[in-house]
């Protein structure tokens, strides 16, 4: 089995509105990326709203083109191509923020997403809580945790809070586990 094949069976046992905390280490992030996209949402037909703070919308859907991935039911909320490129891709499924600190422009476009896609499931992912991090408060990001993972749990929808193991310090997971009700960890079998 996979180390996508095992994530996407964790995925799999999720309850409906459940926020889970997915620790992936630097190596792992395309078996992240392919365990939520490629097996577990096209198996159970459902819209990913993917809000972006560390790598651009396109760049993400370059690597899944080169990955062989169907990205058609991958909404984006970029909060970080307009700080690196100053302007949008036309026709691109992304909306954009200005910038990481704009929290509620996130929560706001996240929330027009959600009501504009039909499909009965949705997820959203948070990627990466580690790059907010950088460009917010503490305080100020734990206030945003929990007001956007209630909001969306109000709705059903599943959210994961993608960190990068190697670049997360204990105050930060304390946040996340704050909000979250369980913890994957995408890393080698037999590492911590």
């Amino acid at each position: 089995m996979t180390l996508a094949s095992k994530v996407a069976g964790e995925l799999e046992e999720l309850p409906p509105s459940a926020a889970v905390s997915l620790q992936v280490g630097v190596d792992y992030y395309l078996d992240a990326i392919r365990a939520i996209v490629d097996i577990y949402a096209s198996k159970r037909d459902v819209d990913i709203i993917y809000v972006t703070s560390t790598i651009s919308s396109q760049a993400i859907l370059d690597i899944l083109k080169a990955l062989e991935i169907d990205s058609s039911k991958i909404f984006f909320v970029d909060c970080i191509s307009h700080t690196m490129m100053g302007t949008a891709v036309q026709d691109s499924p992304a909306l954009f923020v200005e910038s990481p600190t704009m929290l509620e422009n996130i929560m706001l476009k996240t929330e027009y997403l959600l009501r504009k896609k039909k499909s009965s499931e949705k997820l959203v992912l948070l990627d990466s809580v580690n790059s907010l991090a950088i460009h917010n408060t503490n305080y100020v990001l734990s206030e945003f945790m929990h007001i956007f993972v209630s909001s969306l749990r109000s709705k059903d929808v599943n959210t994961l809070i993608l960190s990068v193991i190697e670049h997360t310090t204990p105050e930060l997971n304390n946040i996340v586990n704050l909000v979250c009700d369980s913890i994957i960890r995408v890393v080698e079998e037999g590492t911590q």
